[in-house]
């Protein structure tokens, strides 16, 4: 019976997916087809309501929509732009340093909206339209653009490690929050390595030359907007306040700052406030429906299930976490971030757990794999953003995006390999 109800699970959610149904109206629908098998239809639909009102009712989501709205206020209020010209002040001299200049500008964006698809939008925009002037090629400034904006997804804040906070069973948000400014720092670093092989094959342009005081300049400009890094995280660390409250400080904090940059109106602030909302409600129902499918699969025994079997296969924790990597690789192609670290961190979690695997290190390593499928076809949402942005389509940016594929492959290796680059800050400041 247990195999049978795997069965049910997977063949209707892809079929349903293959079809064209919306991967959130997949997920119930699955779980509901799975829950039939044993129990009858209304009681069935009726717990599939309950699972997924139950899942929604949690404190550390209110931080999600919180964050959402402080990413579109940025993305309208001018403090792009002011990290994009201290970046480029940091690397913009250099050749091919607008490449650069976007992968910086993405680690600070990040740090500050937590937000991949708003750091692609704004960032994109902006240095698209210097690449075009510099001469750069536009699929090689699209390919940089799409994987660098991932590292808002691990440097905090990120919903994304709320939401394995939530589907871990409460791992510290803090912790997590911690550990994933090395992994961050290192992906982008990686990112940049690989952008300074294909510059040199190029002879790609070097930009203006930068000054000291244009360097002090935009130092001084950018400050406002990095203080909201401290702020935010040194508030977590402190513990003056939860993860759930310093989003709220976030959002006001950038619409202060935003009004005093006079880079936002007034009369946009509805347009923001419902882009936000369109954005939260895509991503709750995601996670409602996700919550459901967890429970059936927890139901059905299915997780524990995998993990026997897993574990059958090698004991091996290199072994174990080579095939998790490979596997979430693959479901990083044909499913959103969000759904798969509902679904997958369940299963996957006792596994690692029993073979001497941290679940802050698995968190950071989770979503660093899954980060790959966002730039990704079919469904890679940053990719999509990407190619929209600069004008392009899908497959004139494919092969351009293949060498930093590699690059972030390399990344998560290293992070696989050696945990005190995830674990390193949360012990120092005492969170684990």
């Amino acid at each position: 019976m247990e195999w049978i109800s795997i069965l049910i699970l997977v063949l209707s959610f892809v079929t349903l997916l293959v079809l064209g149904v919306p991967v959130a109206w997949s997920l119930g629908l699955s779980s509901f087809f799975t829950l039939i098998i044993t129990v009858a239809a209304l009681p069935s639909a009726t717990t599939i309501a309950q699972r997924m009102a139950t899942g929604l009712d949690s404190f550390a989501l209110l931080a999600i929509p919180f964050f959402v709205l402080a990413g579109e206020i940025m993305n309208k209020g001018g403090i792009a732009n002011r990290l994009i010209d201290f970046a480029k002040g940091l690397t913009g001299r250099l050749p091919g340093g607008l490449l650069y200049v976007n992968v910086i500008a993405s680690m600070l964006f990040g740090a500050i909206a937590g937000s991949a698809a708003a750091a692609a939008s704004a960032l994109g925009s902006i240095l698209g339209k210097r690449m075009d002037e510099e001469g750069y090629p536009k699929t090689l400034g699209a390919a940089v653009n799409i994987t660098s904006s991932t590292t808002g997804l691990i440097i905090p804040p990120s919903n994304v490690l709320i939401i394995y906070s939530l589907a871990s069973g409460g791992v510290s948000i803090a912790a997590l929050f911690v550990a994933g400014y090395l992994p961050g720092l290192l992906l982008g670093l990686v990112l940049m390595a690989c952008a300074a092989i294909i510059i040199k094959k190029n002879n790609l342009p070097a930009g203006e030359r930068v000054t000291l005081s244009f360097l002090g300049k935009s130092f001084w400009r950018a400050i406002p907007s990095l203080f909201l890094l401290f702020v935010v995280i040194g508030g977590i660390v402190a513990g003056v306040f939860t993860a759930t409250e310093a989003s709220a400080i976030a959002v006001v904090y950038t619409l202060v700052l935003s009004f005093a940059y006079r880079e936002l109106k007034l009369s946009e602030l509805p347009g923001i406030l419902v882009r936000a909302s369109e954005t939260t409600a895509v991503v709750l129902l995601l996670i409602g429906t996700s919550m459901s499918m967890s429970w059936v699969m927890s139901a059905e025994d299915i997780p524990q299930m995998i993990s026997d079997f897993m574990l059958n296969v090698s004991d091996n924790k290199w072994v174990i976490l080579i095939l998790i990597n490979l596997i979430l690789l693959g479901v990083g192609i044909f499913m959103d971030i969000t759904p798969a670290v509902l679904i997958f961190t369940p299963i996957f979690l006792p596994v690692v757990t029993r073979v001497g695997v941290d679940p802050v290190h698995f968190g950071i390593m989770m979503v660093v794999n899954l980060c790959i499928g966002l730039c990704t076809p079919p469904v890679g949402s940053l990719l999509f953003v990407g190619v929209s942005i600069a004008k392009i389509s899908l497959t004139q940016v494919i092969k351009p995006l293949l060498p930093f594929f590699i690059a972030m492959i390399i990344a998560l290796a290293l992070i696989m390999i050696f945990p005190d680059i995830t674990l390193f800050l949360p012990r120092l400041f005492d969170l684990m």
